[in-house]
C-alpha cells in the first residue's frame, strides 16, 4: 500500500520570491541572520515557557536597551501584546484614552475590548498624534461610577499615519497623565522605524521620557514571528507572567522567540533594518512627487507613503502590486516598505504608477 505522507527531503516553494508589494511590512520574509539565530537555539531540550537559557540572556538585552529595571516578556503577536501590557496597566473598570487611528481601536478586532475587557475612549487626531490636550477631551469623570474610568493613555511610535512623537513630546504625554493618576503604554510595533527617524536611542522616548510599558514590535522588522511586552516602570505595572498565560501569549518553546529578539537587538540589526525600510519609503516618495497626478497627503517620517491618486489608477496598480486603501471614502492608499524592500523594487513600483497614471 502507498503511504499517503512520504518522507520528504525538501520543500516546495509555492510561490515567487521576486514578486514585491507594498501592503505591509508583514509581506516580508525572515532576516536571513535571524534565520540563523533560530538554528542555533535548535537541537537538545531546553526548559519550556520560558525557562530556557535564551530567554534568561534576553532580559539583559532589553536592559542595555531600557534600563536596568526593564523586564521583558516575549509574545506571540502584536495584538497579544498589546492585550497583555492593556491588562497589565488598568483594573476591571479602568478605560485607555487612544487615538482613534490606533491599532488597538481599528485594527484588532476588537480584541482589547471583548479579550481584555477595557473600553477605549478614542480621540480624532489630524496626524495620528496624541496630544495632553487631545487626551483631556477624554480624561475625565474620575470618581463618577457610571463612566469608565481614563486610567491609561495608549500611544502608537509610530503612528498608523506614519508619523513619530518626539521624545519632548512622549515625555509631555507622560508627565501630563501621570499628574492625573494615569499610566503610558506604547504599541511599538514599529518603534524601530521612529527610532531610526529620530535618531535617538531606545529609551530616550520610552524609559526616560516615563513610559509605563512597551509592547516592541519584532515580526515588522525581520523577525519570523514574535513580539514583547517591556515592563518599564515595574512598580506600577502587575500580574505580567499571569496575564500572558490568560491571554494565550505564552509560547512553550520560548527559546524561539527569544533567541530571535536577541539577533535583533544583540548587534544593530534592528536599526539597519528599520533604517533601510525608512530609506525605501522617502525613495518611493520623491519618485512620485514628480509624476503628474499623484499627490503625498502625509509627512513621511518613518517606513509609510501616504498618497491620493485617481480611484480607477489605483486599482489597475492594485493587479500588479499589492497594497491597501487607506481610506474608502477619499481614495487615500498606503503604500509600506520593508526591511528587504529594493531600490529596484521602489524604482519598479514608482514606473508602473506613472505607467498608469499616463493611460488616463
Amino acid at each position: 500500500m502507498n503511504d499517503p505522507f512520504p518522507t520528504r527531503t525538501d520543500a516546495v516553494r509555492l510561490h515567487d520570491p521576486a514578486v514585491r508589494g507594498f501592503a505591509s511590512d508583514n509581506y516580508a520574509g525572515v532576516h536571513p541572520e535571524i534565520l540563523a539565530a533560530l538554528a542555533v537555539a535548535n537541537g537538545g531540550h531546553q526548559i519550556a515557557y520560558g525557562e530556557d537559557d535564551y530567554t534568561a540572556h534576553l532580559q539583559d538585552v532589553f536592559r542595555r536597551h531600557f534600563g536596568d529595571r526593564a523586564q521583558a516578556y516575549p509574545v506571540f503577536n502584536g495584538t497579544g501584546a498589546n492585550v497583555v501590557a492593556l491588562q497589565a496597566l488598568l483594573p476591571r473598570w479602568g478605560a485607555v484614552v487612544a487615538a482613534e487611528s490606533a491599532h488597538i481601536n481599528v485594527d484588532e478586532c476588537g480584541a482589547p475590548e471583548k479579550i481584555a475587557g477595557i473600553k477605549l475612549l478614542t480621540v480624532p487626531t489630524p496626524d495620528g498624534k496624541l496630544t495632553p490636550e487631545l487626551i483631556d477631551r477624554q480624561a475625565w469623570g474620575w470618581g463618577d461610577e457610571h463612566r469608565a474610568q481614563p486610567l491609561a493613555v495608549s500611544l502608537t511610535q509610530s503612528t498608523e499615519l506614519g508619523t513619530c512623537y518626539t521624545a519632548d513630546e512622549i515625555r509631555a504625554i507622560c508627565d501630563h497623565a501621570h499628574e492625573r493618576g494615569m499610566l503610558v503604554h506604547v504599541d511599538g510595533s514599529r518603534i524601530a522605524n521612529a527610532a531610526a527617524t529620530l535618531d535617538l536611542p531606545l529609551r530616550a522616548f520610552t524609559s526616560d521620557a516615563g513610559v509605563d510599558v512597551l509592547s516592541f514590535g519584532g515580526t515588522k522588522n525581520g523577525l519570523l514571528l514574535g513580539e514583547a511586552v517591556v515592563v518599564l516602570n515595574p512598580d506600577r505595572v502587575r500580574d505580567l507572567t499571569y496575564l500572558r498565560k490568560m491571554s494565550m501569549q505564552l509560547a512553550s518553546k520560548m527559546r524561539f522567540v527569544s533567541v530571535q529578539f536577541e539577533a535583533l537587538l544583540g548587534g544593530d540589526l534592528w536599526l539597519r533594518n528599520a533604517s533601510h525600510a525608512n530609506a525605501m519609503a522617502r525613495r518611493l516618495e520623491a519618485a512620485v512627487r514628480t509624476i503628474d497626478g499623484v499627490e503625498v497627503v502625509r509627512p513621511v517620517q518613518a517606513n509609510a507613503v501616504f498618497a491620493l491618486l485617481p480611484r480607477e489608477v489605483s486599482e489597475r496598480l492594485q493587479k500588479r502590486y499589492r497594497f491597501y486603501f487607506w481610506d474608502e471614502h477619499t481614495g487615500e492608499v498606503r503604500w509600506m516598505a520593508a526591511f528587504d524592500t529594493t531600490e529596484a523594487d521602489i524604482d519598479a513600483f514608482a514606473a508602473a504608477i506613472a505607467e498608469e497614471m499616463g493611460r488616463q
